[in-house]
């Protein structure tokens, strides 16, 4: 029986075993996890999965962010989706907050993952724009209200450079009127949204995360909650010291730290995430291989001394 047909069942189960085990999302560095995969035959790494989390519990990191675009969700059947997700609630569960990404353009696929995700014990769900067909803004409020709706904590996730549509700061407001959209991950880079955001949600807070790692640490010292990183997949420590300097307002720090992080922060996208990131991975022995799922591919020999550099300057090498 698919999820879909068990999603009365499932609701049920979730909303009785799971809702008092819930961990709230929380200021700090959320890491946008890769997914390992083996070469050879293209499947989920799951011993190399065990030793990613293990790392992040080990190195600070304050959430996980799981089953995103990094983690080139787009490429895992529902199957394995629940394999990565029962690992992971396994290993963190009650430790640090589980968010998994659940968006998707099909408002019904959203609703399949969020009901697994809530089955299995995870935290929230991260959920996107829909991507490429550019719905209008009361679709874009409806689509985050409808996920809403299942039961589980959301964060939006707004990043038009992908997307190709942008969720307004109003747009946003009105979304904050639902009691389980709780967060939002604003990955525009444009740094004045933060404080419109705020300025149109006073009454009902919400955690606001930069997506951006070039201006994270901007973001956070103006206010913002934290960030969701892909940089923390090689950088953990450092990306977690990172925000809670910026938390503390300890502009001396946050510069500090980030002279070391800023070549890093800027390479790991010189070809498109996660493929740079998993190079990186690889390369300071964190995963066996640095294979993506088609059409993604390995690191571009051209490109191997840039992120290197980068990892040298941040002292990972």
């Amino acid at each position: 029986m698919s999820w879909t047909s068990q999603k009365k069942s499932c609701t049920t189960l979730s909303m009785s075993t799971n809702a008092n085990e819930i961990v709230p999302l929380k200021p700090g560095s959320f890491v946008a996890l890769v997914t390992p995969f083996n070469p050879e035959n293209g499947e989920v790494d799951i011993p190399a999965l065990r030793t990613l989390l293990q790392f992040h519990l080990e190195s600070g990191t304050d959430g996980l962010c799981i089953l995103g675009t990094t983690g080139e969700a787009s490429t895992l059947s529902m199957k394995e989706r629940e394999l990565v997700l029962k690992i992971a609630v396994e290993m963190v569960k009650g430790k640090i907050p589980i968010l998994v990404g659940t968006g998707t353009i099909d408002p019904m696929h959203v609703k399949e993952m969020t009901l697994q995700a809530m089955d299995l014990g995870c935290d929230a769900s991260l959920v996107v724009t829909p991507y490429y067909v550019k719905p209008p803004q009361r679709g874009l409020v409806k689509h985050f209200v409808d996920a809403a709706d299942l039961g589980l904590p959301v964060m939006i996730y707004n990043v038009p450079g992908r997307t190709g549509v942008d969720c307004k700061p109003e747009s946003i407001a009105l979304c904050a009127e639902h009691e389980n959209i709780v967060a939002v991950k604003e990955a525009t880079g444009d740094l004045t949204r933060l404080d419109q955001i705020r300025q149109l949600t006073t009454a009902n807070k919400l955690l606001l995360y930069s997506g951006d790692d070039s201006t994270e640490a901007e973001f956070v010292l103006r206010g913002g909650d934290g960030c969701v990183s892909v940089t923390a997949n090689v950088a953990p420590k450092a990306m977690h010291e990172l925000m809670m300097a910026a938390l503390r307002g300890d502009k001396d720090e946050v510069n500090r730290i980030n002279t070391s992080l800023s070549k890093l922060h800027e390479d790991i996208f010189c070809e498109a995430n996660p493929i740079p990131a998993k190079w990186a991975m690889q390369r300071i022995g964190k995963i066996n291989s640095a294979y993506c799922r088609p059409p993604m591919d390995q690191l571009d020999p051209q490109f191997e001394g840039l992120v290197e550099e980068a990892l040298s300057a941040a002292g990972l090498i």
